[in-house]
């Protein structure tokens, strides 16, 4: 009976003195970065990034364009930039399939625009672009066949778009008065093909964008990003950082 009590009581002293010593011990990793000594690689830089980007699944015009990006990284992970593009209009398989089927020659009292009348309806957007702030929530590094090593992240971006939209139909409009003169005594022709046009102009709407950045040395990335401006756009670019040289955290 005393050997039971005096084996219990060696037991508890056991686990007493286990739970103290666990009680004490601390995660060695607590309250460290995620990552030591990481390169800062777009913290408190300025990017300037000459750029091309393509409207994608267009209805009848492509736009191709070039231009710049410009922006301030505030922190790693928030910045304001803007850009702009300027290019022109390329004809999409839809538009050459129905062009074709058009008539050369204007025929009176036939509505069928010609094929010129219908080139010159249709709009480009010569200029584009957007204000806008980036948000970078993540960030890592690629290796390929285990020996080429890049840091990337991927970034976020919403703003304020504008876009110019023009055509050539106001350049040979025949119809002086679309809508007609009553007092003059002038009645409307009904003729759609020689009224102004009513889609061209500046707008102003919502600008998302995204991409990701690749990074080829400490201040040169490969820049690959995807845009809405009520059109779809895919760009690539080649951005790079100012002031050259990189600061590493702790």
């Amino acid at each position: 009976m005393h050997r039971h009590v005096i084996a219990a009581a060696i037991l508890g002293a056991l686990l007493l003195s286990g739970g103290s010593a666990s009680a004490d011990r601390k995660n060695p990793l607590e309250g460290q970065p995620a990552v030591r000594h990481r390169l800062l690689l777009v913290k408190q830089r300025f990017e300037v990034a000459p750029a091309f980007e393509s409207s994608v699944n267009a209805d009848f015009k492509h736009t191709l364009s070039g231009g710049l990006k410009l922006e301030y990284h505030l922190s790693d992970m928030l910045s304001l930039g803007v850009v702009g593009f300027y290019g022109g209009g390329l004809n999409t398989g839809l538009n050459k399939k129905i062009r074709d089927d058009l008539p050369e020659d204007d025929v009176d009292g036939d509505p069928t625009p010609t094929q010129e009348q219908w080139d010159q309806h249709l709009n480009t957007i010569p200029i584009h672009g957007a204000g806008y702030v980036s948000i970078t929530p993540w960030y890592g590094k690629l290796a390929a066949f285990g020996k080429f090593f890049v840091n990337f992240d991927f970034y976020f971006q919403g703003g304020i778009a504008y876009a110019q939209l023009k055509n050539q139909c106001c350049d040979f409009m025949t119809d002086p008065t679309p809508g007609g003169d009553l007092e003059n005594g002038v009645l409307p022709d009904n003729d759609p093909n020689d009224a102004p046009a009513i889609n061209d102009g500046s707008r102003i709407g919502g600008y998302l964008g995204g991409g990701i950045h690749v990074f080829l040395s400490n201040f040169v990335a490969l820049d690959l990003t995807v845009r809405f401006l009520n059109h779809l756009f895919m760009g690539v670019g080649l951005s790079f950082f100012l002031p050259g040289k990189v600061k590493r955290t702790p």
